[in-house]
């Protein structure tokens, strides 16, 4: 059965409720049966490890963390073990002793994660040793990110935070405003050479100066409709995809686009509403979406609608991710499914496990790890 996402209510927690009866009629339509198809694509696991507890409602927001040759993952409960990409092995593991609520990014030799308690912790790669803790405004439930010395993290309040990624010194930090409902969610920061882009609850996306915080450019990606809160939601949680000098970045409710990375001008727009990254792969982007688990593709170029994949309605999909010369991804019933990037056809399918999987998809070279609600993380390459 489909997850609930929650809303986060600014105002009343009594929004709370109702937000979550929202989607009771959603929830209660049947998943789609999977169909029969001739397999072009055999996947192979190559191993399977139980690294964490179970705990489906924060699996979305704890995604793995990875170097070239380590993955990072973390549980709810504040269990983080270090797992050679390539065959498994447990290389280091520590409980961090706090509840985690967002991660788990990687960047500057670093593992940094959110707390429920607005904490973001920098623990050291080689070994997990807490490097430094610092605050922040609200519970964070997204990855922070680090890069070019500097950590970024964004709470639930719409406030993005810079520190100092060798210190954990307080940089900067920005105030957007936070709409009156939201979904329960945020999107990770991309930081690059001289700024960073983040993307926001109220449907903007805004790049900053690195350094100080100083606004560079800000442009909106999807308009309110509607006369409701519930209608009216246009939240980026997924983060913005930087491909060349092209950005794209999808909204809830809202729409598929995009923009410059020197100066946020539109390109184009493209009706579209999803929880999650878009992917990229041959000049086609590729779209999880939130309203029916529709799997669609699109012209990077222009946004032209290519295919529409609807064989996997109502499953509880993850956001689609670039694997081999397909496209993957994964359901609420353990089902991992590949789709040929040109067509929408399946190619290929494996049977995850029963826990289903809520995680975000993570590609490492030509590994695809999945990480399902038991705590578990399997390793498939295609054979």
């Amino acid at each position: 059965m489909r997850l609930c996402r929650l809303f986060f209510p600014l105002v009343a927690c009594t929004v709370l409720a109702t937000g979550c009866s929202f989607f009771s009629a959603k929830d209660e339509l049947e998943p789609a049966k999977l169909q029969n198809f001739e397999k072009e694509i055999t996947l192979t696991k190559v191993w399977s490890k139980k690294v964490g507890s179970a705990n489906k409602d924060y699996w979305p927001n704890l995604q793995i963390g990875s170097s070239e040759k380590a993955l990072y993952i973390a549980d709810h409960s504040g269990s983080l073990t270090a797992l050679d990409v390539k065959t498994g092995k447990k290389l280091w593991h520590t409980d961090l002793d706090t509840q985690v609520s967002g991660g788990v990014g990687y960047g500057e030799k670093l593992i940094v994660l959110g707390t429920i308690k607005g904490k973001i912790l920098a623990v050291n790669a080689e070994d997990g040793s807490v490097r430094w803790s610092s605050a922040v405004s609200s519970e964070v439930l997204s990855s922070p990110s680090a890069g070019q010395g500097k950590v970024v993290a964004q709470s639930i309040d719409n406030r993005l935070f810079a520190f100092d990624a060798k210190t954990g010194e307080e940089l900067w930090q920005h105030d957007t405003g936070a709409p009156i409902l939201s979904v329960r969610g945020n999107s990770s920061s991309m930081i690059l050479s001289n700024m960073v882009i983040a993307a926001f609850d109220n449907g903007k996306l805004i790049a900053f100066n690195l350094q100080n915080g100083s606004l560079l450019w800000e442009t909106r990606l999807a308009v309110p409709k509607g006369r409701t809160e519930l209608e009216r939601m246009i939240d980026i949680d997924g983060k913005p995809l930087l491909i060349g000098d092209i950005i794209y970045s999808v909204s809830y409710q809202g729409r598929l686009g995009a923009l410059t990375r020197g100066t946020g001008r539109n390109l184009w727009f493209q009706d579209s509403s999803s929880h999650f990254s878009p992917a990229y792969s041959q000049d086609m982007l590729f779209v999880t979406e939130a309203n029916n688990d529709a799997v669609r593709a699109f012209k990077a170029g222009n946004g032209k609608e290519v295919w529409s994949n609807d064989q996997l309605v109502y499953r509880g999909l993850t956001g689609p991710v670039n694997f081999g010369n397909g496209v993957a991804v994964a359901d609420a019933d353990g089902y991992l499914h590949l789709l040929d990037p040109k067509s929408g056809r399946f190619t290929g399918r494996i049977k995850v496990g029963g826990a289903g999987v809520s995680a975000p998809l993570l590609v490492v070279g030509e590994i695809l790890l999945v990480q399902t609600n038991n705590g578990s993380v399997n390793a498939f390459k295609i054979q």
